[in-house]
């Protein structure tokens, strides 16, 4: 089932970079969810979805791959300008795919080339203090960055698999660490993935930019899901976090809009949805 067009939308105004921190600064929610093609774009685009994402998530999600490491730049780039051709007052953010910022000039090419060709308004790359040259050499060049700590999906055989992240006393302290860090850097959003809801909470509220959780805390400034999760699409087993909203919706586009309810209101995440 298609988006229906809606009046209100001529009045809404697109989602900068600003926008999303003066929604930080007035306790609103922020509601973003991955989407791959035109269609789906403009579905969460009219549902009035904050930040459209589109993830490296699409290797699995899309292409059926075990991990998100064989996603190139150039799917990236496909996906984007389609994203893109479907959004009109959503920010679209682009994940930098595995290898592809090894190096500031890598990062700068490759952030440069979404930018330019895909019209990205942010990119999203993985890692802590360890990328911090990065991301201070991409927003130096007017190039907003999203930082993602916690679970790292190109990390996963390094991690050993998709668990839990900052447990431990030592490992908490140091991702909240990183987190202040990567802020000072220039990153101006900043993803949780799989963090235990205490350690979220505590990563939310000592930065001033928007912390977008995902198996996080409902404390996190925002939410973000894989949309084939939401609509019971993915292969293999759903992630403890996630949720069916299309289930109880009855179409995609009803799913779409009670997922963003569900963050505005405080209601998604519940308590089985995050880590202890």
């Amino acid at each position: 089932m298609s988006a229906r067009p809606d009046s209100s939308q001529h009045d809404r105004k697109k989602i900068t970079v600003r926008s999303l921190h003066e929604k930080k600064q007035a306790g609103e929610k922020i509601v973003c969810l991955t989407a791959y093609d035109a269609s789906f774009a403009r579905i969460l685009d009219q549902a009035e979805v904050d930040v459209v994402l589109v993830g490296d998530s699409l290797g699995m999600v899309v292409q059926g791959h075990e991990t998100t490491l064989p996603v190139t730049v150039e799917d990236i780039l496909y996906h984007s300008q389609m994203v893109a051709n479907g959004l009109s007052h959503a920010l679209m953010i682009v994940d930098m795919p595995f290898l592809s910022y090894t190096s500031i000039e890598a990062a700068l090419e490759n952030a440069g080339l979404f930018m330019k060709e895909a019209g990205a308004h942010m990119v999203k790359l993985e890692g802590g203090a360890d990328q911090v040259d990065i991301v201070s050499a991409l927003v130096q060049h007017g190039i907003p960055v999203c930082a993602h700590l916690g679970l790292q999906p190109q990390k996963v055989h390094k991690l050993g698999g998709y668990r839990v992240q900052g447990r431990e006393t030592r490992a908490a302290e140091a991702m909240l660490e990183e987190a202040r860090i990567l802020e000072q850097a220039g990153a101006d959003l900043l993803v949780l993935e799989c963090v235990p809801n205490e350690l979220a909470e505590m990563i939310t509220r000592a930065l001033s930019i928007p912390v977008i959780g995902i198996g996080a805390s409902a404390a996190c400034d925002g939410q973000i899901l894989v949309l084939y999760d939401i609509l019971g699409l993915s292969m293999g087993r759903v992630p403890k976090f996630s949720h069916n909203f299309l289930s109880e919706a009855g179409s995609i586009d009803g799913a779409v809009r009670a997922y963003v309810d569900a963050v505005k209101s405080g209601k998604f995440p519940g308590k089985n949805h995050v880590f202890s």
